[in-house]
């Protein structure tokens, strides 16, 4: 099963240091029940694309807690093996948490398929979509705006060879 784990690069970088994704539990992203209720498709690369969207969405909480983070999402694709990746049954169709899945322990990094991260030109509005996320939690549209800016950036692909790259 693949699934999506949203970083930081001081995440990425701590995670290539360890050899692996974790301590457990991770919280990650994938095609769920609940995913593919919500995005009504059944075409599976469209599944993937939205999982890895949630999980860029996480990454952006991340680095809206993390005043020194930089400002470029992250997230990891991971291949764990069917039943690794569990969806809490109680908020399986919670908006909040579509494709949300709970991995119990850390997964080594060689599981890796790639890694995705914003381009330098995505900073700024990485940044800003940082700063009003809590506004637009709570529904103040001119941040919402400002949020959905960073999700005009597509993430960029990288081999998991390209870490130290990413890093450094």
């Amino acid at each position: 099963m693949r699934v999506y784990v949203p970083l930081t690069l001081s995440g990425l970088a701590a995670a290539h240091r360890a050899g692996e994704l974790g301590p457990g539990p991770l919280t990650a992203y994938a095609v769920t029940p609940g995913l593919r209720e919500w995005y009504v498709s059944d075409d599976i690369e469209e599944l993937e694309y939205a999982a890895l969207n949630r999980a860029a969405s996480a990454s952006l909480r991340m680095i809206a807690g993390d005043p020194g983070a930089a400002r470029r999402r992250v997230v990891v694709a991971v291949d764990v093996p069917d039943g690794a990746a569990v969806a809490d049954p109680d908020h399986i169709l919670d908006a909040s948490s579509l494709g949300e899945v709970t991995i119990a322990s850390a997964v080594a990094l060689t599981k890796a398929a790639a890694v995705h991260v914003d381009s330098d030109e995505a900073d700024k509005d990485v940044s800003a979509a940082a700063a009003a996320l809590g506004a637009a939690d709570l529904g103040d549209g001119d941040a919402q705006f400002t949020v959905d800016g960073a999700e005009d950036h597509e993430l960029l692909w990288f081999g998991i060879q390209e870490i130290e790259s990413l890093i450094g």
